[in-house]
Formats: structure tokens, C-alpha cells, sequence
């Protein structure tokens, strides 16, 4: 099975076993010819059980059996997001939310409540906000600054459009019981950074990631959030990034 999707401005043929894939890029379809093609086999499937049973069983979570269908659309998201990388584009795990126009995206361990801090914003502002991407956004760094798109692969709550932004912020998360914002350095961050990219298996993949790493950290503003994830939060890490990204534009 095979179909044309547009994704972050490119055009990607998928050839896949199963059906599965291509029912999740609905919406996405393109008939331009492909920038680039990836193709799953069942050995690419036989590898993404193999890794989510290791990480279960590194987490100390019963094993959950997933059908070769689902875990064909983690292969080909990743053959998708190692091609990216040399056009420019990483795939960064977080939550990423538009306000006005501008994205904001929202990284922190599994389980701190990434989701949760934007279902707050969207209850915050309403129409203002567009969910781009709940899960899996991809950042593409350009000469004119940083745009994190959506796609397809956008979390279990499949909350996100096809649609993209201009990156004006990314905040860590930490649960805390008072809400506080504060920016931090490049330096501190890039940890972080590799930890939540993704990471490729070829030595050229990772030469463009950390290439691209350092244009994310040099370009986009990052700040840390200490939420208790009432709506105050939301309102908080808005105000704070919001007010700081005014003052560098003046």
C-alpha cells in the first residue's frame, strides 16, 4: 500500500504493509511528486516491539502487545523523522499550542503533564488557541527563525491539526506548587534538548541533530515552568514568555 502525504512542507511517499498508516495521514494527502519516499518492512516492525517490551521492562510496566498495524506507523514515523533531519527539520516530543498566531511548546519528562498544562491554555483562551501538535511536532529551522508543524502522529488523544507556527518559545515543565516562570540559558537546556529529540541511528543523522540542536538553543528562547496545573498556570507561563518575547522584538 502506498500514498503521498505532506508533511512540514514536504511531500512524503509511505509504502507500508498495512492499511493503518495511511488511515492516520488522513488529511495530510498530497499529489505533488515526493521530495523523498520511506518504505516499512516487517523487520522495522519486529524492531518497534522489540523496543517498546525493553522500555516497558525498563519502566518495570506489564508488556502491552501491539498489533503489527500500530506498530508500523512508529517504524514509518521514524524512517520519516531520520530523513528530516537533512532537510532541516527535528522531531521533538511536547506539547505545542498557537496563541495569536505564535507556537509555544511544552516538553518535560512522561508523566509531568505536558498534555494537561495545554488543555489549560485551550481553556484560557479559547478560539485564540489552535493545538498543533500534542505529541510529536516537528521543528523546522530556517534562516527566518524556528516553525514547529503538526502531524499526523500527534499523541493518544489525537489532538492536533494540520497546520503550523512560528516557534516563539520552549518551556520545561516541573510540577511545583506555586506557579513561577523564569528563563534559562542555552546551556542548561541542551540536555534536555537531546533527550527529547529524536535520535537516529546513523552517525550522519546525528551529525544534522546536533547541528540542528544548536540552531533550536541559539534561536528560541527557553524557559522553565513551575506549575501546580490549576488555570493560573496557564496564564502564568503565557504572560511570562509572552512579555519577554516583546521585549527582544523592541
Amino acid at each position: 500500500m502506498k500514498g503521498t502525504y505532506r508533511i512540514a512542507e514536504k511531500n512524503i511517499e509511505i509504502i507500508s504493509l498495512y492499511e493503518g498508516v495511511h488511515k492516520l495521514c488522513i488529511g495530510y494527502e498530497s499529489e505533488e511528486a515526493p521530495d523523498f519516499t520511506v518504505e516499512s518492512a516487517q523487520s522495522d516492525i519486529d524492531f518497534e516491539r522489540e523496543r517498546s517490551a525493553a522500555e516497558d521492562a525498563a519502566a518495570g510496566r506489564k508488556t502491552v502487545h501491539y498489533s503489527d498495524a500500530y506498530l508500523e506507523t512508529l517504524a514509518v514515523y521514524r524512517k520519516i523523522a531520520d530523513k528530516m533531519l537533512f532537510y532541516g527539520t527535528m522531531l521533538f516530543h511536547g506539547s505545542a499550542i498557537a496563541v495569536d498566531g505564535k507556537a509555544y511548546l511544552f516538553t518535560a519528562k512522561s508523566g509531568t503533564g505536558k498534555s494537561t498544562h495545554t488543555r489549560l491554555w485551550r481553556e484560557l483562551f479559547g478560539e485564540r488557541a489552535v493545538m498543533i501538535n500534542d505529541d510529536k511536532p516537528l521543528i523546522h529551522l530556517t534562516k527566518e527563525g524556528a516553525f514547529v508543524y503538526g502531524t499526523p502522529w500527534n499523541g493518544k488523544h489525537r489532538l492536533g491539526t494540520n497546520a503550523s507556527a512560528p516557534l516563539a518559545a520552549v518551556c520545561i515543565l516541573e510540577r511545583d506548587t506555586v506557579n513561577h516562570i523564569e528563563k534559562i540559558n542555552a546551556k542548561s537546556v541542551y540536555p534536555m534538548v537531546m533527550q527529547q529529540a529524536h535520535r537516529p541511528a546513523s552517525q550522519g543523522g546525528m551529525i544534522m541533530l546536533f547541528t540542528l540542536a544548536d540552531v533550536l538553543v541559539d534561536t528560541v528562547p527557553f524557559y522553565r515552568l513551575g506549575c501546580n496545573m490549576e488555570r493560573d498556570a496557564a496564564s502564568v507561563a503565557y504572560e511570562g514568555m509572552k512579555n519577554n518575547s516583546e521585549e527582544i522584538e523592541k
